[in-house]
């Protein structure tokens, strides 16, 4: 952690350099799952030509060596900084739910710098606990290094495990709470939806909606874009005023319509690297036989 502090000090201008030295390393050098984001790329976009594809792909190796800079950045950057850097709009969305006592759930997707949206407890009244789920990594000194940036600004980093318990706790004490998900994951056969998402059929993770149908939460859509390097705006766009009155799978449904949206207009700030569609509907009949068409009637 001392040396991400260090290094999280070197001007973002000089970060930028070690950036695109990265992101050539990567790219050209190394071919870092250079295979996995061209076939996402192309199943994805297929109306897009090679070059079309291959120029997306390079843009979006600098956008992941950017990533990874400003996530050290984050581990020293100052309030007035992250201020202005990521800008804030419609906030109301959120705050008015508080005000009036209700919790909110916040969809995201691994679309822009997600890292810096757990500056939000920023711009949240404090009548709330602002949440985000956090994934216990293997590697214990990284897992020490990832939870100490992503708490920097305040925010509850907040276990898979333990989350439901959590909210319920501070449902009870009557505090209203602000939690973002990352739904985008590649989820495993407990799957309760499937759905098209970028021209694939895709199984997703419906907890999300479980949850916040159990708070009565409002939902929102955390729409991020980058109108220059290092510079971002965070715009929520509401889903649902309370997830409980949706019919089901319908929460779930609006958010990945809004990321599909979103990835759209400027698809390299998607993380393409990661194997989205590894598991496949036929898998998962294959895995759940008899019991798959029940799997996919409920939450």
């Amino acid at each position: 952690m001392f040396l991400i502090r260090l290094l999280s000090f070197i001007p973002f201008r000089l970060m930028y350099l070690i950036s695109d030295m990265l992101a050539l390393i990567a790219f050209y050098l190394i071919k870092y799952r250079k295979k996995v984001v061209i076939t996402n790329l192309t199943d994805s976009f297929p109306e897009k030509s090679e070059k079309e594809i291959y120029g997306i792909a390079r843009k979006f190796y600098r956008f992941l060596g950017d990533y990874i800079v400003e996530t050290i950045k984050l581990a020293s950057m100052s309030e007035k900084t992250m201020r202005r850097r990521m800008r804030i709009e419609n906030i109301e969305v959120i705050n008015d739910a508080v005000d009036s006592g209700q919790s909110v759930s916040i969809y995201l997707g691994h679309y822009g710098n997600w890292e810096w949206v757990s500056s939000l407890p920023l711009h949240i009244s404090d009548k709330a606990k602002c949440a985000q789920i956090y994934h216990p990594l293997e590697n214990k000194s990284f897992d020490r290094i990832l939870y100490k940036i992503r708490t920097h600004f305040k925010a509850h980093n907040i276990a898979m495990a333990d989350i439901l318990p959590t909210l319920i706790k501070w449902k009870k004490e009557g505090i209203p709470s602000v939690t973002g998900y990352i739904a985008d994951q590649a989820p495993g056969f407990n799957i309760h939806l499937f759905l098209d998402f970028l021209h694939h059929e895709t199984g997703v993770y419906t907890g999300p909606e479980r949850i916040s149908k159990f708070l009565g939460a409002r939902a929102v859509y955390a729409h991020i874009s980058r109108p220059q390097r290092g510079y971002y705006i965070l715009r929520f766009e509401k889903i649902t005023d309370n997830a409980k009155q949706e019919p089901i799978f319908e929460t779930s449904r609006k958010y990945f319509d809004l990321l599909q949206k979103n990835i759209e207009e400027a698809p390299q700030y998607w993380l393409w690297s990661h194997r989205r569609w590894k598991r496949s509907h036929a898998q998962f009949n294959e895995f759940h036989g008899d019991r798959a068409e029940e799997m996919l009637s409920h939450l």
